[in-house]
């Protein structure tokens, strides 16, 4: 996959307040603490990921590990990214079984899952497809903002 870019100013808060939130940095003791929050993040959402371990430098997050699915590591990568503060991702991930990847689709103001849906399906009743291929990120079908960086299987 490469590098994968996210909106640095949209996303979840994952980096709380103090130093750790503060804007892109070279202070290694601040990029550490972002890595084990994101590392933090993703293993609360019980994505299964192996050996995962994550660097920070500046907005960008370097991710590696091995995931069992195509679809494990797109999760890990869209968690890792729709994190406010990570304006882009580089994939290391290596996945045991090779699976096509599924398009991403970037939230824009006035965007429903129906809606994309309708854009990348033709029919708005789909929005379960999408709704299911970013669960546990996507907690409600209603829960989606600009920025956001969904899978589209």
């Amino acid at each position: 996959m490469g590098l994968i870019d996210f909106i640095r100013s949209a996303g979840e808060k994952v980096f709380g307040t103090g130093e750790a939130a503060a804007a892109p940095t070279t202070d290694e003791t601040v990029l550490s603490k972002r890595a084990t929050a994101l590392e933090e993040h993703v293993r609360g959402l019980a994505l299964p990921v192996e050996g995962l371990k994550i660097k920070v430098a500046g907005d960008v997050a370097y991710v590696k590990g091995t995931a069992a699915t195509q679809e494990a590591r797109e999760k890990v990568l869209l968690a890792v990214g729709n994190v406010e503060g990570i304006a882009r991702v580089e994939d290391r991930i290596e996945v045991a079984a090779a699976q096509p990847e599924a398009r991403f689709y970037t939230v824009v103001k006035g965007d429903t899952l129906s809606a994309i849906a309708k854009k990348q399906y033709g029919d708005a009743n789909q929005y379960p497809k999408i709704f299911e291929a970013n669960k546990p990120m996507l907690r409600h079908p209603d829960k989606i903002y600009p920025g956001q960086v969904l899978r589209v299987p």
